[in-house]
């Protein structure tokens, strides 16, 4: 399926937008002061080992210390990818074992300890970002495992070629000498490279890990010593592939830098780069501020009148589907099948474009027929398969809901562009006024019986006072009569509906 992909630049923020068949499928955001950091490589400092949770609090500098599991060791690591060989070589030896209880973190580091680290997940919401201790380095063609003797192939490249592929990467990556020089990852767009193009990527690699290790030689722990690339090279890098049919940027001075990158690093896109001319925002020719204000709505539209419920929370996502105004022309069963069917491709592309990770539960409309669930279920699978971000998607559950997870990396769209609310404190509701009238009563008579004021002024949001004006104003009297004090009232326009304060004068 042919795409295109649009580059919006400015110097505070830069906005891609990847578009299939005149739809927005995903967007990406990069801001100059809040830069990911996924890719990044510390030479962090051990703070803290929890024996309890098998993780380690790492420094790298930021606001909040980084994250560490014992999984992500690099010991564990290698023994999960050892070989059968291997393997009996470490049970020889007396180490960790695939299978076998892992050896505890406390055995393998310690407090105040430097440590080569590299971020897998950006800080999201109240958890810092997420480390491990195995370096890869991606190239245009490759992925360096510096410490790893693997030898890969994407998986997105037919089973038939891969053993191939492999073999011709073991034969250009071994040294003369056969000593062990780190492994590789052969990524999807290599498929095609020539032996002269791969030797360059790892030439390439293999300087920048030798960059790498002269650093952490010279620099004090919580420092930055390799940033990935930013988002205008990680397009041509990641987002590229033979479907792209234009890379399309409205900035003159970066269309010629990011033309300079792509003539070192990766020539085939080049062809692909085009300078935006025209008068119109670049956004504009597809509309997409207006599909990114509707993906920060909880609401989305079907075209047959059907439409979805999106919630994000601290656990999981939840999507709900409803018939809303589809009632189709045939019988009950087929308009939730065709409801269902067409719910399950806005489900996936809604996933790609607001960047929801984690935990995901789909519910979809109750369905009789068991070929209709078959059929719906193919139909989800398959447009998510179309996501470069890893997914994973059981079948329907005895309650009717689908489970899934899509891999998290960095932060939604809604929480890049959007905070909680300074009313509801992110609640989405907020109290009633009557009910923060009945607040303020109690309040005043929990006031009265601790202390003798003169009089007391309540000081609230407009509608509260009027509520007591009007309505109210008989239980205000009321209570004022039994505590034998007289109740003013104060509107202020800048409290919210919630907010009040009781003076005592």
């Amino acid at each position: 399926m042919s795409q295109d992909i649009l580059i919006n630049w400015a110097p505070q923020e830069t906005r891609v937008a990847v578009v299939e068949q005149g739809a927005v499928q995903e967007v990406h955001l990069e801001r100059t002061l809040e830069r990911g950091l996924v890719g990044n490589i510390y030479l962090g400092k051990v703070s803290r080992v929890l024996p309890g949770m098998q993780s380690a609090f790492i420094d790298i500098g930021l606001d909040r210390a980084a994250f560490l599991h014992v999984a992500d060791l690099m010991p564990n690591i290698a023994a999960k990818h050892a070989s059968p060989r291997e393997k009996g070589q470490a049970e020889a030896g007396g180490k960790v074992l695939e299978g076998d209880p892992v050896q505890p973190i406390e055995r393998q580091i310690f407090e105040g300890q430097a440590l080569m680290v590299q971020v897998l997940k950006d800080p999201i919401g109240t958890k810092g970002a997420r480390l491990t201790a195995q370096i890869s380095i991606a190239g245009r063609l490759l992925v360096f495992l510096p410490q790893d003797n693997h030898i890969g192939v994407s998986q997105k490249i037919p089973s038939a070629q891969r053993e191939a592929l492999r073999q011709r990467v073991m034969g250009l990556a071994a040294p003369a000498d056969g000593s062990a020089t780190g492994g590789f990852i052969l990524r999807t767009n290599a498929e095609d490279a020539s032996d002269d193009e791969l030797r360059e990527d790892i030439a390439y690699l293999r300087k920048t890990w030798q960059r790498i290790k002269e650093a952490a030689t010279r620099q004090p722990p919580a420092t930055l010593l390799h940033e990935d690339l930013n988002l205008m090279q990680r397009v041509l890098r990641d987002l590229v592939s033979a479907q792209t049919h234009s890379i399309r940027i409205d900035s003159r001075e970066q269309c010629g830098l990011l033309q300079a990158f792509a003539t070192e690093f990766m020539p085939d896109t080049l062809p692909k780069l085009q300078l935006y001319t025209g008068e119109r925002p670049i956004f504009d020719l597809f509309n997409i501020d207006e599909d990114i204000a509707r993906a920060l709505s909880r609401r989305v539209d079907l075209k047959s009148g059907g439409y979805l419920v999106i919630d994000q929370t601290e656990a999981l996502t939840t999507v709900d589907v409803n018939t809303g105004g589809f009632v189709g022309a045939r019988n009950f069963d087929d308009t939730v099948f065709r409801t269902n069917l067409e719910a399950s491709q806005a489900i996936a592309r809604q996933l790609r474009l607001r960047n929801l990770g984690g935990i995901v539960i789909v519910d979809f409309i109750d369905m009789v027929r068991e070929d209709h669930r078959e059929a719906v279920l193919t139909e989800f699978r398959k447009q998510l398969a179309r996501d470069r971000v890893k997914t994973m998607t059981g079948g329907f559950s005895q309650l009717g809901l689908v489970e899934m997870t899509r891999k998290r990396t960095r932060e939604s769209l809604a929480h890049m562009l959007s905070e909680p609310c300074g009313a509801c404190g992110g609640k989405g509701v907020v109290k009633t006024a009557r009910s923060v009238c009945y607040d303020i009563l109690r309040e005043i008579l929990r006031e009265a019986r601790a202390f003798n004021p003169r009089e007391f002024r309540v000081v609230a949001s407009a509608q509260v006072v009027e509520l007591f004006l009007d309505e109210e104003s008989q239980h205000l009297a009321g209570l004022s009569d039994f505590i034998g004090k007289p109740i003013s009232l104060q509107a202020e326009g800048s409290m919210t509906q919630e907010q009040y304060d009781i003076v005592l004068l």
